[in-house]
């Protein structure tokens, strides 16, 4: 049974990305970007660990949601066992969308997948990619579902 370590969850959230989300808050994060938004989810041996059969079934059990969002802490930092369960959401065929906050850009992700196959996995279940680390010299509130203009918002699944 694959285990996703984690900091927590939101079950209905509308301030992390478009609509109703599901929100699952990933546990360690490399960046430690000055300012951060959940400083609480940058140690690796925080957190707990859950099953992603467990987090599936809640998922499901979460009425009206348009989409889970994978935050964090840094989910690519466990790529696999958000891959495996990104695909498993959109095996249930219940078309909920899949956004993933990443401290990484897209193109260091694409360099990083080709010595992790688990990141482009991840990445193909992924709708909607918000990449880039939160930069406080960039804050801007202004900006939907982003902290710093430095970070994009790009739609993978227009790109396939």
């Amino acid at each position: 049974m694959t285990q996703l370590r984690i900091a927590g969850i939101i079950k209905e959230s509308v301030v992390d990305g478009p609509g109703l989300r599901y929100v699952i808050f990933t546990q360690g994060c490399p960046h430690r970007c000055v300012g951060c938004h959940n400083p609480d989810t940058q140690d690796f041996a925080g957190g707990y660990d859950i099953s992603i059969t467990k987090l599936l079934d809640s998922i499901n059990e979460t009425k009206l949601i348009d989409g889970v969002t994978f935050s964090g802490g840094e989910p690519f930092a466990q790529a696999a066992a958000c891959a495996k369960l990104a695909e498993l959401i959109k095996q249930n065929k219940n078309n909920l969308n899949i956004i993933t906050y990443s401290g990484y850009y897209y193109a260091e992700l694409l360099s990083m997948a080709t010595k992790n196959p688990a990141i482009e996995k991840f990445l193909q279940s992924t709708d909607i990619l918000i990449d880039g680390p939160y930069d406080v010299n960039k804050n801007d509130l202004n900006l939907s579902f982003r902290g710093s203009s430095n970070q994009n918002i790009i739609k993978l699944s227009e790109t396939r």
